[in-house]
């Protein structure tokens, strides 16, 4: 395998500095990145259900943003990925009630994530639940995330590490940007 070739491999590390995706490439050209990853990130989670995820992030949310508006749907979507290029979603829907101006707010992330190690679940569930305080990709959205998540931006980077080794053996395609 060259590394030239395998360079077209790496749209999850595409901002990335060309050292650090010099020596990702270097693992996959020597076969190491799955079994790098599973020795990193051996367990895997029970967390199957809409009800269990539910609860997960709830559980979450209470923890660490207790004041944050409510959630009325967290749930596994299996065309998240496909439609949105996204691996998780927040929306936020607001319906005139009576007199009043009601908002539900949702949380989808990807159905990979039902078999991904339980790290890369809780980063998914830290960057959307930091989505209800901070809209934008900015600096109190990562202090809100590292707040939830110390390990947030390894976990995000390894993560697409995992994404690019899933792809390498044709387990899934698509494609994640940089937001």
């Amino acid at each position: 395998m060259s590394l030239e070739r395998d360079m077209s491999k790496l749209p999850y590390l595409a901002h990335y500095p060309e050292e650090l995706k010099t020596q990702v490439q270097q693992l996959i050209a020597e076969d190491r990145l799955g079994n790098m990853l599973a020795k990193k990130y051996p367990a895997s989670h029970d967390i199957r259900t809409d009800k269990a995820l539910y609860d997960y992030v709830m559980e979450l949310k209470y923890r660490y943003m207790r004041t944050s508006d409510p959630l009325n749907k967290v749930v596994f979507d299996k065309t998240l990925h496909v439609i949105k290029n996204a691996l998780g979603t927040h929306t936020s829907l607001s319906r005139v009630q009576g007199g009043k101006l009601k908002a539900k707010r949702e949380i989808r992330i990807a159905d990979l994530f039902k078999t991904s190690p339980p790290e890369f679940l809780k980063m998914i569930a830290v960057h959307e639940l930091a989505h209800l305080k901070e809209r934008e990709h900015n600096k109190a959205f990562y202090q809100l995330c590292l707040h939830m998540e110390p390990n947030y931006h390894q976990l995000e980077f390894d993560l697409r590490l995992y994404l690019t080794q899933m792809e390498i053996e044709g387990k899934t395609s698509f494609v994640i940007t940089n937001q």
